[in-house]
C-alpha cells in the first residue's frame, strides 16, 4: 500500500476501529496496521478459514490448519477480545462498558445462522467454537438431518456421507433444485453426487418443530439423532446502534459505491453484512476490504475514492475431500480438479496469515 508519510496533513485523524475479525476484518487489519492506529475488536481471538469448518467436523485435526491467532499475524495491533454492545457516533461501546473512540470505523461483523429452536440435537452450521461436542455427537448419530440445500448444506452432506457411509443422511430443501442460484449443470452434478453417496434429498419441503420432532409442512415426520441447520442466515446487526437507520428491510447494512455506510463519510463496511447483490463469499469479502483500505486513505489525503465494482467472481464448492464444482458465470467444471483447487485456496489463504509480517 502506498506510503504518504512525506505529505501527511496536519491533525490527520488516524484511529481506525474494525468490528469483526472474519475475512474482511482480518484482511483490513493486516493491510492497515502500518498505515494508521488500528483497533480490531472480535469475539474470538483467531482468524478462521470458515469454508473448511465443515471438513473439520469429520476430520478434527484439520481445525489446526484453518485457524491462526490474530496476535500471530498482526505485528502492531493488540486485538480486543470482546463483544460490541453498541456503536455511537464517535465511539464503540463494548459489553464490559469499555468505550473506544474512533476516527474511522469499519463494520465487518458478518452474518450467522439463526434459529429460535433450542434443541440439544440441533447444530447451527459453521459454529467451530463448539465443534468438539458436535464431532462426538455426529460419530454416534445414526440418522442425520440437514436443513437447507444451499452451498453449506450440500458441502456438509458430502463431507458426512464420505466419512460415514453407514449413516442415514437426509437433506431437506425448500426449493426444487440444490444450490439453486448456480448454473443448472452444477445443480444436476451436486444432486447426482449426493444421491450416489447415499444421501436422501427431499425437495420443496419446509420443516416445523413439534415436541422434539421435525415435521414437514405436509405433516410428515423426519426424526433424527442430529440436525444441522444450514439456512436462515441473518446479519450481525444488533450492535449498530447509531447506524441502525442504515439497515435495509432484511437488516443488511446499506453502503454506497465506495463502501461507505449510507450517509456517512468515515464509516465503511465490508463482508457478509453489506447489502450488495452478489454471492457472500470469502473472496468478495476480501475484495471489499481492499477497497475500504484504499478509500480510508484516499479520504484522509483528500483523494478521489475508488468504486467497488460488483462482479461475478469464481466460486468453488467442495464435495468431500477429492471432488468439487468450479463455477464462473455459466462455466462449470466438476470433479477432482475443483476439489484440489479448494484445498489450494485454503492453503494460500492460511499461508498469508501464518506468515508474520
Amino acid at each position: 500500500m502506498e506510503k504518504r508519510e512525506d505529505h501527511k496533513p496536519e491533525n490527520t485523524a488516524k484511529h481506525l476501529v474494525i468490528i469483526g475479525g472474519g475475512f474482511a476484518g482480518s484482511y483490513l487489519a493486516k493491510r492497515m496496521e502500518n498505515e494508521l492506529e488500528v483497533t480490531l475488536i472480535d469475539e474470538k481471538d483467531y482468524f478462521e478459514f470458515t469454508p473448511s469448518v465443515l471438513r473439520a467436523l469429520v476430520e478434527p485435526k484439520h481445525l489446526q490448519k484453518i485457524q491462526v491467532l490474530h496476535s500471530d499475524y498482526l505485528k502492531k495491533i493488540n486485538p480486543i477480545l470482546a463483544k460490541v454492545k453498541t456503536i455511537k457516533e464517535h465511539s464503540v461501546i463494548l459489553k464490559n462498558k469499555q468505550e473506544i473512540n474512533y476516527d474511522y470505523l469499519a463494520i465487518t461483523s458478518g452474518t450467522r445462522y439463526n434459529t429460535p429452536i433450542k434443541d440439544p440435537c440441533l447444530v447451527i452450521a459453521s459454529q467451530s467454537c463448539e465443534l468438539n461436542k458436535y464431532i462426538k455427537k455426529l460419530s454416534k448419530a445414526k440418522r442425520v438431518l440437514i436443513i437447507g440445500g444451499g452451498i453449506v448444506g450440500v458441502e456438509l452432506a458430502a463431507e458426512i456421507a464420505e466419512k460415514y457411509p453407514e449413516k442415514k443422511i437426509q437433506l431437506m430443501h425448500s426449493h426444487s433444485t440444490l444450490i439453486n442460484r448456480t448454473p443448472k449443470r452444477s445443480q444436476r452434478y451436486s444432486q447426482q453426487y449426493l444421491v450416489k453417496e447415499g444421501v436422501s434429498i427431499i425437495f420443496n419441503e419446509r420443516v416445523e418443530y413439534n415436541n422434539r420432532k421435525y415435521l414437514s409442512t405436509k405433516g410428515k415426520q423426519f426424526p433424527a439423532d442430529l440436525v444441522f441447520m444450514c439456512t436462515g442466515v441473518v446479519p450481525n446487526y444488533e450492535h449498530l446502534g447509531y447506524y441502525s437507520s442504515c439497515l435495509n428491510s432484511e437488516k443488511f447494512l446499506q453502503v454506497n459505491e465506495y463502501l461507505q455506510v449510507k450517509g456517512e463519510e468515515k464509516i465503511f463496511a465490508a463482508g457478509d453484512i453489506v447489502a450488495l447483490h452478489e454471492e457472500k463469499t470469502a473472496q468478495a469479502a476480501e475484495k471489499q476490504a481492499e477497497i475500504v483500505a484504499k478509500n480510508i486513505l484516499h479520504h484522509i489525503y483528500k483523494e478521489r475514492l475508488e468504486r467497488y465494482e460488483q462482479k461475478t467472481k469464481p466460486m468453488v464448492i467442495s464435495l468431500g475431500k477429492n471432488n468439487g464444482i468450479f463455477i464462473y458465470k455459466q462455466f462449470v467444471l466438476t470433479g477432482f480438479i475443483p476439489g484440489l483447487l479448494k484445498r489450494i485456496i485454503e492453503w494460500k489463504t492460511m499461508q498469508r496469515y501464518k506468515a508474520r509480517p
